[in-house]
């Protein structure tokens, strides 16, 4: 393997070691805790994993932290009102709803009806135009986190061409955006591109469409960056990205590796998020 490896964990590490200095700052000097309210609806296993991960990395930086859980039969109206509850809670610094939601409900309503400057995900409308018309605003953890890993290898998109293979609204369209204001030339593929040719001419790689293996070693450029995003289960119990690792490795300057890459870094993103939040918008402080 010729690739260093993007130590994801160490990097994520970092960022919650920064944040929770900041959160000892804000208490010591004006009073003031951020918190976090992650609302999971049923009992989806790999939400209930997902959560307890984010409450995790909430109490390490010393947020306070809330899991609202209601049943899986919980109706929008009644949702929205837990949403619109959180919303009024001057406590209450950022709010996740954690995806998937039952099928009886619309997630683009209740992102929705989160208040943007709650919107510790980055998802909100009003978030999202912002990125899109290069403001400064509340990024989609993940897409965040793999320009901080940018960061820390020393790589600069200026100048480079960026391939986003994926075009979802939670990674592929804000990390294409992302680069774009770094001012890299940016190509968006999907299941229509020639995905060969695309990813031949990429200095910087980022790959998050879910399937297992699917950008392969050989089409690497070498000396690029490659990001996967992608986390897939072979038959075997393995877990891959979407990037045949080993062939690529031999290519690329720097990749992440699956599991222990781009992962830990969307966790560690919504802290940093969490925490811009409460500063950002000047929340009233509240002692409970």
């Amino acid at each position: 393997m010729n690739a260093q490896l993007i130590d994801g964990k160490a990097v994520a590490a970092r960022v919650r070691a920064e944040v929770k200095a900041e959160v000892d700052r804000l208490k010591l000097e004006q009073g003031l805790t951020p918190g976090l309210a992650v609302v999971r609806v049923g009992e989806d296993p790999a939400s209930k994993v997902y959560v307890n991960g984010k409450k995790k990395a909430a109490e390490e930086v010393g947020f306070r932290s809330w899991e609202l859980h209601p049943d899986e039969g919980i109706t929008q109206e009644a949702l929205l009102e837990v949403i619109h509850q959180l919303n009024a809670d001057p406590a209450v610094h950022g709010i996740l709803v954690q995806l998937p939601l039952p099928r009886h409900i619309d997630p683009d309503v209740i992102i929705s009806a989160v208040k943007p400057e709650k919107d510790v995900d980055g998802f909100h409308p009003l978030n999202a135009g912002n990125l899109l018309l290069g403001r400064s605003t509340t990024r989609a953890c993940t897409p965040y986190g793999v320009m901080r890993l940018l960061e820390e290898i020393g790589c600069d998109p200026a100048g480079k061409r960026a391939v986003v293979v994926g075009r979802s609204n939670i990674v592929g369209k804000p990390m294409a955006l992302m680069l774009l204001q770094k001012n890299a030339t940016v190509t968006i593929c999907h299941s229509k591109s020639d995905l060969r040719r695309e990813v031949e001419g990429a200095d910087i790689l980022v790959v998050a469409v879910g399937a297992a293996e699917l950008v392969k070693g050989a089409w690497i450029k070498p000396g690029a960056v490659v990001i996967d995003v992608g986390m897939n289960r072979k038959p075997d119990g393995k877990l891959v990205g979407d990037v045949e690792f080993a062939a690529a490795a031999e290519r690329a300057s720097f990749i992440t590796p699956v599991p222990g890459g781009v992962g830990p870094m969307t966790i560690a993103m919504l802290m940093r998020n969490t925490l811009d939040a409460a500063v950002r918008y000047g929340l009233v402080p509240v002692v409970r």
